[in-house]
């Protein structure tokens, strides 16, 4: 029945990732954790995934001797939730 929908964006917490990252230009990891209420190591999990699909840019730095990881989304990544979104329509609303 969803054929049509982007297996990896249809994951809940991958989803709630990309659906905050098309509302900023730019997150950090801890905005992403306080969000989405995840575990941090379900969202590195999570986050690598939208990565390695090119969907998320991920840069990684140090603020004050601290590990910072910021993440924005890509070209790719904002085409490929709006397909999602176009599609998901499909379901709640056929024949529109």
């Amino acid at each position: 029945m969803f054929k049509d929908l982007d297996p990896l964006l249809h994951s809940q917490l991958r989803l709630s990732i990309v659906s905050t990252l098309m509302t900023v230009e730019q997150a950090n990891f801890n905005f992403i954790k306080e969000t989405t209420n995840a575990t941090s190591g379900n969202i590195s999990i999570q986050i690598k995934k939208l990565q390695q699909a090119g969907y998320i840019k991920v840069i990684k730095s140090f603020k004050n001797n601290y590990p910072n990881t910021t993440i924005s989304i890509t070209d790719q990544g904002r085409e490929a939730f709006e397909n999602y979104v176009t599609n998901l329509k499909k379901y709640i609303q056929p024949g529109e």
